[in-house]
C-alpha cells in the first residue's frame, strides 16, 4: 500500500469527529413550538452576527458552528427561495424543499471535500395550524431529522434537550415557552443570560404575510420579566359553614331520634 493510506471508513470517521468537535464548542440553540407558532432562542452576545434568521415568508433558519460556513448556507437558501417564489408561486417555497437542498449540499461537501462543514442547522416552517408546523434538523453530513415539537443543536445538545423535555408541553404561551427554553439552556446552578446576551425570534402564525419577528429591547424584556414573575399563591378556600339541623313541621328542631 502507498505510504499514508487510510481506508474510506477511517476518513469518514475522522471527518465526522472533526465536525462534531467544532460544533460542540459553540453554544446550543433551542427551536420549539408554542401556542402561536415556533420560537427560536440562542445565547448570543453579538448584535451583528446572527444565529437565527428569516429565509422566507413562513420559514426561519437557525445554525451553530462556524459563522462563515452557515452564513453561506443561509444565503444559498434565500436565493433558492427567492428564485422559486418568483418563478412559480410563493406557496411553492417550503421548509421541506429547503431542508432537501441543504441536505444535498452538506452531504456532497462531507463526502467529496477534504474538510467537512462544522455546522448544524434547523429549518422551521410555521403552518396555518399547529399540526402543519415543520421543524427539520440537519447535521454536518447531510442527515435530515424531522423533529416533533422541538429541536436542540450545538453545544451540549443532549443535556439541553433533556432539560427542555422536562418543561416542554404542547400549546405553551410564548412567555412559558421562553421560560422552558431558558431553563434548558442554563446549566444547573448557573445564571440565566440577560436580554442583551440573548437572540430570540418567533414565527408567529397570526402575523400577516411575513411571519418572522425578532424579539428585542423592551418587548423581550417584558417577556423575560413574565418568566421570572412569581406565581401568586392560591387563595385559601373558605371554611364550610356548619350544618343547620332540619326544622320539623311544627317549627321544632328535628334531632333525628325518630320520636
Amino acid at each position: 500500500m502507498p505510504f499514508g493510506y487510510a481506508s474510506p471508513e477511517q476518513i469518514m470517521r475522522d471527518r465526522a469527529e472533526y465536525a462534531r468537535k467544532g460544533i460542540a464548542r459553540g453554544r446550543s440553540v433551542v427551536v420549539m413550538q408554542y401556542a402561536d407558532g415556533i420560537l427560536f432562542v440562542a445565547p448570543n452576545p453579538s448584535k451583528a452576527l446572527h444565529k437565527i434568521s428569516e429565509i422566507y415568508d413562513r420559514i426561519g433558519f437557525a445554525a451553530v458552528g462556524r459563522y462563515n460556513e452557515f452564513e453561506s448556507l443561509r444565503l444559498a437558501g434565500i436565493r433558492y427561495a427567492d428564485i422559486n417564489g418568483y418563478t412559480y408561486n410563493r406557496s411553492d417555497v417550503t421548509g421541506r424543499g429547503l431542508a432537501n437542498l441543504y441536505a444535498q449540499q452538506l452531504g456532497m461537501i462531507f463526502t467529496e471535500s477534504i474538510k467537512s462543514l462544522e455546522v448544524e442547522i434547523v429549518v422551521a416552517e410555521v403552518g396555518e395550524e399547529p399540526e402543519r408546523d415543520q421543524i427539520y434538523r440537519l447535521t454536518f453530513d447531510g442527515s435530515v431529522f424531522d423533529e416533533q415539537g422541538m429541536a436542540v443543536i450545538g453545544g451540549q445538545a443532549e443535556a439541553v434537550s433533556g432539560r427542555l423535555k422536562e418543561r416542554y408541553r404542547e400549546g405553551l404561551p410564548l412567555a412559558q415557552a421562553l421560560e422552558a427554553a431558558l431553563f434548558a439552556l442554563t446549566e444547573p446552578g448557573g445564571e440565566r443570560p440577560a436580554s442583551a446576551q440573548l437572540e430570540v425570534a418567533v414565527l408567529d402564525r397570526n402575523r400577516e404575510h411575513r411571519k418572522f419577528l425578532r424579539l428585542t429591547g423592551p418587548r423581550l424584556q417584558r417577556l423575560l420579566d413574565e418568566t421570572t414573575r412569581p406565581t401568586p399563591p392560591a387563595e385559601p378556600s373558605p371554611a364550610p359553614a356548619p350544618e343547620t339541623p332540619p326544622i320539623g313541621p311544627e317549627g321544632e328542631i328535628d334531632t333525628g331520634s325518630g320520636e
